[in-house]
């Protein structure tokens, strides 16, 4: 998911109703079940930490199967569904059972790349479980079946080996092996079969107005949609498909900068970086900058740029905040991987806990309701007693600072404090008798 552990950003908070998943952007993560390895793990279903039996992606399968399950004729539904299956693998750690990687081991595959590997042969067994499950039950006809990735390959290419298809770069690069990931559509009813590339330059945008298109639902007028329904792509009608640029740009940043590790792409042409300009019929590997050859096309894809970038600059300095004192999140776990630092270190997976990174940073919170909350400071989450090692916690949230001596064999250290409804800043620090603070890397909120 990735998108949020807290009120009101969880997946039950933007419209789905059968939820199962885990914290953070991966298994292992701070926000994740602490201890999670992804065998036999722990995650949360419909809000409740349930125990799971088996490897994640293989649950992750299993659930979706019997979601559709009850949707199917032969499981007493016959209504439209949408399932979303956006698995943990394959991001690192790379971790998958031996009979999946041996193969590649054997082929001397080095030992990282091989359970890259193996995570992708278990992704694509449970894609085609997943496919005759839609068969057997007689859904796969009727089926918008769609298969894409988030970014490009993190570890199948690289340092000297590998399969990147010829493209430059890789997972968080500019060029388009960072971005260009594979897009599969299949829909027998709706005239979306096998043995056709759509070769026009198009982006994870254009899915809302896609799907909303084939549904026959309006799209909202009080917003700007981003994207282009590729419904005359899809259905052959390439008349008039207008020309097209799009962005990307990998900041993780506080704020954005411009021109960072960006690209202004059409079919044709790659503006990199707002300097290095790519002919993609003649350099698909992006190996040879023609920029000097052609001013003309880099002066009007730097415009584009420009003008992209003033549209959505507005927003930049805007917080997603996560709400406190919701009936649907209370008590509400905090965890440093949503801290703001200003670009400072995050401890954002279980390691970093483990090891005591010394960081610190603010939560940008709302506080739905006005009244009296309880916030309690730890260095672990609930059910696991892991000393404070401080002799003061100290708690700001707001204009209201409150401070207290910490015993020396504290788990936990609770405040009182009355907050008023509104958005505002939380910040704790945890201060030893030596050495640099910290804050508390988990932070209960209640609102008593």
């Amino acid at each position: 998911w990735h998108l949020g552990d807290n009120y009101p950003l969880r997946p039950q908070d933007q419209g789905f109703q059968e939820v199962l998943v885990h914290g953070g952007g991966g298994v292992g993560q701070t926000p994740d079940f602490f201890g999670n390895d992804y065998f036999d793990d722990t995650y949360w279903h419909n809000g409740q930490v349930v125990k799971q039996k088996g490897y994640c992606t293989d649950v992750f399968f299993d659930a979706a199967m019997r979601f559709i399950d009850g949707k199917s004729k032969n499981g007493g539904g016959d209504k439209p569904f949408f399932c979303y299956i956006p698995t943990n693998a394959a991001h690192g750690p790379f971790l998958v059972a031996d009979k999946y990687k041996k193969p590649y081991l054997d082929a001397g595959v080095p030992a990282r790349r091989a359970a890259f590997y193996g995570m992708i042969t278990n992704i694509d067994e449970n894609v085609a479980r997943l496919r005759k499950h839609l068969a057997a039950s007689g859904l796969a006809d009727n089926t918008l079946l769609i298969f894409t990735t988030d970014n490009g390959t993190a570890a199948g290419a690289g340092r000297g080996g590998g399969f990147n298809a010829g493209l430059r770069g890789t997972k968080g690069s500019e060029f388009d092996g960072g971005h260009r990931v594979p897009c599969f559509w299949h829909w027998p009813n709706g005239g979306m079969v096998g043995g056709r590339d759509v070769p026009h330059v198009t982006a994870h945008v254009d899915m809302l107005p896609t799907l909303s298109a084939i549904c026959g639902l309006k799209p909202p007028t009080d917003r700007t949609i981003d994207g282009t329904s590729l419904v005359p792509l899809l259905k052959r009608n390439t008349r008039g498909w207008p020309a097209r640029t799009l962005f990307v740009h990998s900041q993780r940043l506080e704020f954005p900068t411009k021109l960072r590790k960006c690209a202004v792409m059409t079919d044709r042409w790659r503006l990199v970086n707002g300097k290095q300009l790519f002919d993609l019929d003649a350099d698909y590997g992006q190996k040879t900058n023609v920029a000097a050859e052609f001013p003309g096309v880099v002066k009007q894809l730097s415009q584009s740029y420009d003008k992209w970038w003033a549209s959505i600059g507005t927003r930049f300095k805007d917080y997603v905040r996560i709400g406190l004192g919701h009936k649907s999140d209370n008590p509400a776990l905090l965890t440093c991987h949503d801290w703001h630092t200003n670009n400072g270190p995050v401890p954002w997976n279980q390691n970093h806990i483990r090891s005591g990174l010394k960081a610190n940073g603010f939560w940008a919170v709302s506080v739905t309701r006005s009244g009296k909350y309880r916030i309690t400071l730890r260095t672990r989450p609930p059910g696991i007693d892991h000393p404070l090692a401080a002799a003061t916690a100290k708690l700001v949230i707001g204009k209201t600072t409150r401070e207290q001596a910490v015993a020396a064999d504290a788990t936990s250290v609770s405040f009182t404090v009355e907050l008023k409804a509104g958005d505002s800043r939380l910040q704790t620090t945890l201060t030893p008798k030596t050495g640099k603070p910290r804050g508390a890397y988990f932070v209960q909120v209640e609102a008593l």
